[in-house]
């Protein structure tokens, strides 16, 4: 590839293909913020297309709503930096934003908040749904099916090109998915299921469903409640990665928003992926005890040894989690505010924090605690067992795949189509059964 070249129209990219048998000229893109894009959308008439595993060098949209810049340590949604919006803002006015691109009047904001109090009821016969799980079925497996199944109820705004549809099934699902992940918590415990409250916050009503019981309420801390309402926030976009982007791809067939966000649930249920925090808890269970610490540190510097410390580092963010610095003071609040001192779990993972920031081994590779870090230890901490953590990631997110999925249906678009580098055998012809 030639270095690039300007034209009248702006800029291009030149791509020698054998010596100087074949010269492509390909576009190089612009956005408002990072680096400049190559277009490459009309190689293949060219009889070529490109290998990228894991779609590491590949921009699969354009997008307006969130930035990342790993290198930095930057996190913004709509322009605004998230330490700002972490401080200042809430979980339901970041959700108006990404969805329409501006902060919220105080009327809007009220508005917003009122709708999304007002539909958090699910239909009665839902509930119906919940009793063919077994009961100790994984609360995220709960999740892809009662999500999908919310397409059966509302056809009444199922057009995915009216907006007006597609604005009340965003409020239906923000508002929803909540009810529908301590539903799924409350079948797993066998507990009765707890309605929603319209005098709550977000938040608030979250914890309330999950702790409440017929035989006693649940008094909502006013720290534990800004903590959750923070780490819904925090997980609320993250860019085009692997759950977004399995939510544009199924948008891309024309599929219903729905069934849309089960896909991108059942892609954060990966390990890899909406599974980080839980992994942590497992690594803290794995050592056992805060003396066999050091034991562990040095089995994570052995490159010999597969064992690796969870929740550390991060494949975006190359100098810091800018969400890691607040969660990192949440984390704190909370555990003043519980007085968890004496829990060895929590000690072994602030042992564990103390070493990632001092250590020079960490310090040097920038294996720095990041946001799955501390988000485990807090909602260990308030109570939350370790198998609905990703299912909490996934309402956090759920206004992220919403906006994107929107954003995307707004706009003309192609269905998504990756290639393949085929490796398989080439042509052959079929052997009748009796000549094998």
């Amino acid at each position: 590839m030639s270095t690039s070249t300007p034209t009248k129209g702006g800029k291009l990219a030149r791509l020698t293909i054998d010596g100087h048998d074949q010269v492509i000229e390909l576009p190089i893109l612009g956005g408002s913020e990072g680096p400049q894009v190559i277009d490459i959308g009309k190689l293949t008439a060219q009889g070529y297309f490109t290998y990228d595993p894991g779609f590491v060098s590949t921009a699969s949209c354009e997008s307006e709503i969130t930035y990342i810049d790993g290198d930095k340590g930057i996190l913004l949604h709509r322009g605004y930096p998230i330490e700002q919006l972490a401080e200042q803002s809430s979980y339901l006015e970041l959700c108006y934003l990404l969805l329409n691109g501006e902060l919220p009047n105080a009327v809007q904001k009220s508005n917003f908040e009122d709708t999304i109090k007002h539909h958090t009821m699910v239909h009665e016969q839902l509930r119906n749904f919940y009793s063919g799980f077994r009961r100790d079925a994984h609360p995220m497996a709960i999740m892809c099916g009662v999500t999908g199944a919310l397409s059966a109820f509302y056809h009444d705004s199922m057009d995915i090109d009216n907006p007006d549809h597609r604005r009340i099934t965003a409020h239906r699902l923000i508002a929803k998915i909540p009810t529908l992940a301590t539903m799924s918590y409350k079948y797993s415990m066998g507990q009765p299921f707890i309605f929603p409250r319209n005098d709550l916050s977000y938040a608030e009503n979250f914890l309330h469903m999950m702790f409440a019981t017929p035989c006693a309420d649940y008094e909502v801390n006013p720290i534990i409640a800004r903590a959750m309402d923070r780490i819904f926030l925090l997980h609320a976009d993250h860019e085009q990665n692997a759950s977004t982007s399995t939510v544009r791809l199924a948008g891309s067939t024309g599929a219903n928003p729905f069934a849309c966000i089960a896909a991108g649930i059942a892609a954060l249920w990966g390990p890899s992926h909406g599974g980080a925090n839980e992994a942590v808890l497992d690594m803290l269970d794995e050592i056992g005890d805060e003396k066999n610490i050091d034991k562990f540190v040095a089995r994570a510097k052995d490159k010999d040894d597969p064992f690796r410390l969870m929740g550390f580092g991060h494949r975006v963010y190359k100098n810091f989690d800018p969400r890691a610095t607040i969660m990192q003071q949440t984390c704190k609040e909370v555990l003043d505010e519980l007085g968890v001192e004496d829990n060895p779990l929590l000690r072994m993972a602030q042992r564990l924090e103390k070493i990632a920031l001092e250590d020079e081994y960490f310090v040097e590779k920038r294996l720095y605690p990041n946001v799955d870090f501390y988000s485990g230890i807090i909602l260990k901490a308030i109570g939350i067992p370790v198998e609905m953590f990703t299912v909490i990631f996934a309402t956090g997110r759920t206004p992220g795949w919403i906006a994107q999925w929107n954003e995307m249906i707004s706009h003309p678009y192609k269905i998504g189509r990756p290639r393949q580098l085929y490796k398989g055998p080439t042509r052959r012809d079929y052997v009748p059964l009796g000549s094998r």
